[in-house]
């Protein structure tokens, strides 16, 4: 069975796809995260704006439009049909590299009180700028990098207490 995915738009329109529609889209990378792609004889220009990988959200500029994209795999799907939450099952203290990259910026220093959802960093791996979020709210306990300094997938980047 192939993978589903269900893809909600400015917290208002909602797609289903395959991961076999996925594959069978008309579509041709360009530098910086641009994309081409073809649906129905129409063309789109697409660039990926911002990336927060570990949340699954990115801002995806269609035709000079930014869009707010949610993504959801089957996995995400069952866990919010039973009503659970992975967040509520655990307590993230460290934030660690998602992929190996460059550090474009730090936007928190020790001490600084964060929301959940605020951002902490900005770190750019395969030309596109991924900005890591606060999985909850707490207290920078430490941060482990600075800025233009590259980093290995997993590596400690900042803790929380």
């Amino acid at each position: 069975m192939k993978e589903k995915y269900k893809v909600l738009v400015d917290g208002e329109m909602e797609f289903e796809f395959t991961e076999e529609q996925i594959d069978n889209l008309d579509l041709e990378n360009t530098a910086g995260g641009s994309a081409h792609v073809l649906k129905n004889h129409l063309s789109f220009k697409t660039q990926l704006v911002l990336s927060d990988f570990l949340n699954k959200s990115y801002t995806v500029k269609v035709n000079s439009r930014d869009f707010e994209i949610k993504i959801s795999n089957e996995l995400d799907l069952l866990i919010e049909e039973m009503g659970l939450s992975l967040a509520a099952a655990q307590v993230i203290n460290d934030i660690k590299a998602p992929m190996p990259g460059l550090i474009l910026d730090v936007l928190v220093k020790e001490g600084d009180e964060v929301k959940a959802g605020d951002y902490l960093l900005v770190l750019e791996a395969m030309k596109m700028e991924n900005t890591l979020t606060a999985p909850r709210d707490g207290i920078v306990k430490s941060v482990s990098v600075q800025k233009s300094q590259t980093v290995d997938k997993n590596q400690l980047l900042i803790e929380m207490e």
